[in-house]
């Protein structure tokens, strides 16, 4: 699973989360950037997103029909603008 933040120089970090080793792997090593994620306090909300599908498809289709349908509404222009003001303008 991909995480993705942003930075403080306006770009964005991404960090993989890696299944969890086999509880027998007696020699694993704990990159330096993952291991403030090891703490006890961190653990169940890591177990919780390895639990969680990658894509949520029956969400997906759920949104899908209620744009095709009408029922949800869309504003291109405010996306646009909301992109703009995200990722900035280049001049």
């Amino acid at each position: 699973m991909r995480i993705t933040t942003p930075t403080p120089n306006g770009g964005m970090a991404v960090q993989r989360v890696a299944e969890a080793a086999p509880a027998d792997a007696t020699d694993a090593v704990v990159a330096p950037a993952a291991a403030p994620m090891q703490s006890s306090v961190m653990q169940p909300a890591l177990q919780a997103m390895r639990d969680m599908p990658e894509i949520d498809q029956e969400k997906v289709d759920m949104l899908r029909n209620a744009l095709a349908n009408g029922d949800l509404p869309f504003d291109p222009a405010k996306l646009a603008g909301l992109i703009q003001r995200f990722h900035g303008s280049e001049k």
